[in-house]
């Protein structure tokens, strides 16, 4: 059986934290044919998903420096009518684990068109 993470993704305003919802949530990975989807959810009142089940490595993977990363390294895009799209890249997820991650929208101006906010996580130096 593969080593599987668990993520659970909160959406909300980025100044009063008040929940979104019916957020488009996408988390993605890089394949070996480009991006792959592994979940598409939308956010519900309380502006979180439900738990995503990632396949993550071994947990062994952490056990001695020449192994690979023990984590497995994810994509969100979140995307909600009057908000900037959200891409955050790198985010970690670690065999049997639950990662939350709280994601903040900004409110879009219409001025301004589609804004897109991109964040990079760097990964851990395990």
């Amino acid at each position: 059986m593969a080593d599987t993470g668990t993520l659970v993704v909160r959406v909300f305003t980025s100044r009063g934290e008040l929940p979104v919802q019916d957020a488009s949530i996408s988390v993605t990975h890089q394949g070996t044919q480009g991006n792959d989807l592994l979940a598409l959810q939308t956010s519900g009142r309380s502006g979180t998903t439900a738990p995503i089940t990632i396949p993550s490595p071994a947990p062994e993977n952490s056990q001695r420096p020449d192994q690979p990363n023990p984590f497995a390294l994810c994509d969100i895009w979140v995307e909600r009518t009057g908000y900037h799209l959200l891409v955050v890249r790198g985010v970690q997820i670690f065999p049997g684990v639950t990662s939350f991650q709280s994601l903040p929208l900004i409110p879009q101006n219409p001025a301004d068109g589609m804004a897109v906010d991109t964040v990079e996580i760097t990964p851990q130096n395990l």
